[in-house]
């Protein structure tokens, strides 16, 4: 039998904000179809606008918004805000934070926004109009609170030893570019946290060395740094966060917020392992995988984690393209939303395979669990003993616990009702491989 451990007077902090997702809800006032309410209801934390684009061709992106670089920069008619402002206004809608990225989405084929700029000054003064504009009213613009700006995106991305579908300079020019447009925005914005750049994987070692030595010649302190990763287990996300933090603790930004701002789960990139990666996404083994993800780094040295991707695509989990009919990796999110309205993290252990997270405000507890194991010769079923440790209860309360399921024929419904009489229980639990549970405990 397999065990989970829940220690609820050993506290951890408070539960982060690991479910956040790139971009906001989607649909059709024509065709009356949208995941608006879902979106909603998952209460998403921080909506990353990175590859909007891909969902409106005026969407975010500088160049999209400022179409003319010869343009002068200082005129609100050389700038198009209305499709982003329809936009950022459908993401607040939702009761989602606007993180922005400025820059460009990927570009593959014919490359054009992810081209350097002719001059980096301009570009920032260019940014400089477009957070005023959200953030300050500029040009008819708003007074949003937007917190995170973040220049670029993947500047390190490779498809080939040649081919960088995400900045076409060179990687010293990049970093000249991130420290102009940085210090700009830095001294126009003091009080906004302006960070990046997105980076591809921390394992791109000459990348990250130049980088972080050129931040640290420069003499600035990004308020945050982010990076991405894709892989196909938990572990390969921890080891990423370790490397991360290794990174910072060397050139001296052990203490800069950090940010998992594109993940999701990839067995490869190719070929078949590139098929069974779309259809785990969308399927049970990839809810499981997510919910393992964000449990297992709710207790590592990361603040916020963004999965790739709430746009409805073949990355996004979580619903259907065209119809928006909810798949099992929608659960996950709203599993963990719970969590977050508790608010304080409590220490959880583990046994091989099975990860948890778990909460605790007083008088509402909440543990999520699940088995994730990528391997296709995995053991398929395993009986869990879940103990709770150290439930607070005074003279006459009782526990009251609540299990509900995400598996092939559940999302995430109540199976089982317990009343119990001490602050020290153990729920047994069947487990099948890939499923996921979120105990909620009411004091009663």
């Amino acid at each position: 039998m397999e065990r989970v451990t829940v220690d609820f007077a050993k506290s951890c902090g408070k539960i982060k904000p690991m479910n956040a997702l790139n971009n906001g809800p989607a649909g059709s006032r024509v065709r009356k179809t949208s995941n608006f309410d879902a979106y909603s209801a998952a209460k998403i934390p921080f909506a990353r606008l990175h590859d909007t684009s891909f969902a409106g061709e005026w969407l975010v992106d500088v160049h999209r918004i400022f179409r003319d670089f010869d343009a002068d920069e200082n005129d609100p008619k050389n700038y198009v805000f209305g499709p982003t402002d329809i936009y950022l206004q459908n993401v607040e809608a939702a009761g989602t934070k606007v993180y922005y990225r400025l820059g460009a989405a990927i570009e593959h084929g014919y490359r054009y926004g992810t081209i350097p700029p002719k001059d980096n000054l301009k570009w920032a003064r260019i940014c400089e109009h477009i957070i005023r504009h959200y953030t300050q009213g500029w040009a008819d613009g708003y007074y949003m609170d937007i917190e995170y700006w973040e220049i670029w995106n993947e500047p390190d991305c490779t498809n080939s030893p040649t081919d960088y579908p995400c900045w076409q300079g060179t990687m010293p020019e990049f970093c000249e570019f991130f420290v102009t447009v940085f210090k700009y925005l830095k001294e126009k914005f003091p009080h906004l946290k302006i960070g990046g750049p997105a980076i591809a994987t921390v394992w791109h070692e000459d990348f990250c060395e130049l980088f972080f030595s050129s931040i640290r010649n420069a003499g600035i302190t990004p308020d945050f740094i982010s990076y991405h990763r894709y892989g196909k287990t938990v572990e390969d996300f921890k080891e990423s966060v370790h490397k991360a933090n290794e990174w910072l603790e060397k050139y001296g930004y052990g203490d800069v917020e950090t940010h998992y701002n594109e993940w999701n789960y990839v067995r490869g990139w190719q070929a078949e392992n590139f098929i069974h990666t779309i259809d785990s996404i969308k399927g049970l083994k990839g809810a499981s995988f997510t919910t393992g993800v964000m449990c297992a780094l709710q207790y590592e040295k990361i603040d916020m984690m963004m999965y790739y991707e709430g746009r409805p695509s073949g990355f996004c989990g979580l619903w259907d393209s065209y119809t928006y009919r909810l798949h099992k990796g929608y659960y996950p999110f709203l599993a963990f939303s719970e969590l977050r309205d508790i608010g304080g993290a409590v220490k959880t252990e583990c046994d091989d395979y099975l990860y948890s997270a778990a909460a605790t405000n007083g008088e509402r507890s909440a543990v999520l669990l699940t088995y994730f194991n990528e391997s296709d010769d995995a053991e398929k079923y395993k009986k869990i003993k879940l103990n709770l440790q150290n439930l607070h209860l005074k003279e006459g309360e009782k526990i009251k616990a609540e299990v509900l399921v995400l598996d092939d024929t559940h999302d995430l419904e109540c199976i089982r009702n317990e009343i119990f009489e001490s602050g020290n229980i153990a729920l047994y639990l069947d487990m099948p491989l890939y499923t996921t549970y979120l105990v909620r405990l009411v004091v009663i």
